[in-house]
């Protein structure tokens, strides 16, 4: 076994034990990136530079300094600021801005002795679902590089997935770690709103911004969460057997791709055979009130938090020459209609202060009143779709909105603030992975990564692309 096939979980272990030193690792990882670079899944990578980290990292080890990610090469998404290398939201006006200081969810990931192993590509300014680039170029997916690997995250999802390295860091507004993750047959996590800092990370919306760690493996997931999180407890573990689950067909399973819906039934299945209890559950309205919610909150918030986060980190570039230079059609769209104040006050206080406490209540109640450690659903309708449709996608013969369409299942939890997992759920008659996300009440973080754990032990792993 390559050590390129090792959870980070015990590659640390490995490097702890003396088995290879962390430059032996990050060298096999620069290789396979030279092997995959067609799938351009980075935009910045100091090779040098990695390497001096790598060999820092093995002379603190060799003093005896062994903090709990020590050696460990992540890969952070390119809204995330750092001081070593340039964060630009991979849109052209951001180009070479490095920010005076790393945002502290990096720094709580390098103080535990991660190494900065470069940024990933993006769908521009995070504000998509597909990480078509004009500006950088798209990521490909590693299961078919004609094809999207998602975003807004897809760099750090394509690279994981390709087998470049084991984990990463995203960010998610509506499902941009979690999308990428069920298209690329690995695993994301978006947190309870608040759990990490969001803080130095190029923003679309206060209210529903949040990092989240990425990886082929849960495992390594609970591992960045108590890192990212400050939660140094052991990691929770649960058995299935221990476990009720719902299901909400209404709304999440409807017009899924035959493919999708084949592998989702088939978890569905081994999860009733295996869990202590799944039940069918409503959440009627959901849709009516994430409609309610969701853009309304984006729409009003982007100029708003743009505007701050380059008073703070970007104080030479102006809003209007970040909007003026925008490459995608789509970002320029959405930007057009954020700056032209297509949501009023009103409406967005409406959408805040009583559209979204409704949708929380809605979820709320769903758990307690049935029960449930959490709730079942597809992460997508449909496998990955063929780089080029960012307005319009097909679905079961018909022609649907895109970034609608592919974020139809993870938008609510997004707006509702709860915890949401993807874990990878098989691979569809085409070849291409399909993805299931488990979503818990607010704040139960470790108890629904154990319980993806749990879940993620009784699928395996998806085999790698070829």
């Amino acid at each position: 076994m390559s050590i390129l096939d090792l959870t980070l979980v015990k590659a640390l272990e490995r490097m702890q034990a003396g088995e290879f030193s962390a430059v032996e690792y990050v060298q096999a990882m620069l290789e396979r990136h030279r092997e995959t670079a067609h799938l351009n899944a980075l935009v910045c990578l100091d090779e040098q530079s990695v390497l001096e980290s790598a060999a820092q990292r093995d002379r603190q080890r060799r003093d005896n300094g062994n903090p709990e990610l020590l050696g460990a090469p992540l890969l952070l998404k390119d809204n995330i600021n750092t001081v070593s290398l340039p964060t630009t939201g991979c849109t052209p006006a951001l180009k070479g801005n490095v920010p005076p200081a790393d945002a502290p969810v990096a720094g709580l990931l390098l103080d535990a002795g991660a190494v900065t192993f470069g940024k990933s590509n993006m769908h521009e300014l995070a504000f998509g679902v597909t990480n078509n680039n004009p500006a950088f170029g798209p990521a490909r997916n590693p299961y078919n590089p004609d094809l999207i690997p998602g975003g807004s995250s897809g760099g750090t999802a394509v690279a994981i997935g390709a087998g470049i390295l084991p984990a990463g860091l995203g960010s998610d507004t509506g499902g941009s770690t979690r999308l990428p993750a069920a298209f690329c047959g690995i695993c994301g996590f978006r947190p309870t709103g608040g759990r990490y800092p969001a803080a130095g990370i190029i923003p679309i919306s206060a209210t529903r911004d949040t990092p989240g760690p990425m990886a082929r493996a849960v495992e390594d997931l609970q591992l960045l969460d108590r890192v990212m999180a400050g939660d140094p407890s052991p990691v929770e573990r649960v058995s299935l057997a221990d476990v009720r689950l719902g299901v909400p067909r209404a709304y999440y399973y409807e017009n899924l791709e035959p493919g999708v819906a084949g592998v989702i039934e088939a978890v569905l299945d081994l999860l009733a055979a295996s869990c202590k209890s799944l039940v069918e559950v409503d959440l009627d309205g959901v849709a009516d009130l994430n409609e309610k919610v969701s853009f309304p909150v984006v729409l009003y918030e982007a100029k708003r938090d743009m505007s701050q986060y380059l008073a703070d980190f970007a104080p030479g570039i102006a809003i209007e020459d970040v909007l003026a230079q925008i490459a995608s059609p789509d970002v320029k769209e959405a930007y057009n209609a954020v700056v032209s104040g297509a949501v009023s006050k009103a409406v967005y206080e409406e959408a805040l202060h009583t559209h979204r406490p409704q949708l929380q209540a809605l979820f709320s109640a769903c758990f307690t009143d049935n029960g449930l450690d959490a709730l079942v659903i597809p992460a997508t309708p449909l496998t990955a779709p063929p780089i080029g449709h960012d307005s319009t996608i097909e679905l079961n013969g018909s022609t649907h909105p895109t970034m609608a369409t592919i974020i139809r299942s993870t938008d609510p939890s997004s707006n509702a603030g709860i915890p949401s997992l993807c874990v990878a759920a098989g691979l569809a008659p085409n070849g291409m992975p399909a993805g299931i996300c488990l979503e818990g009440p607010a704040g139960s973080d470790r108890r629904l990564l154990a319980i993806g754990k749990a879940l993620q032990d009784e699928i395996g792993f998806l085999p790698r692309p070829k």
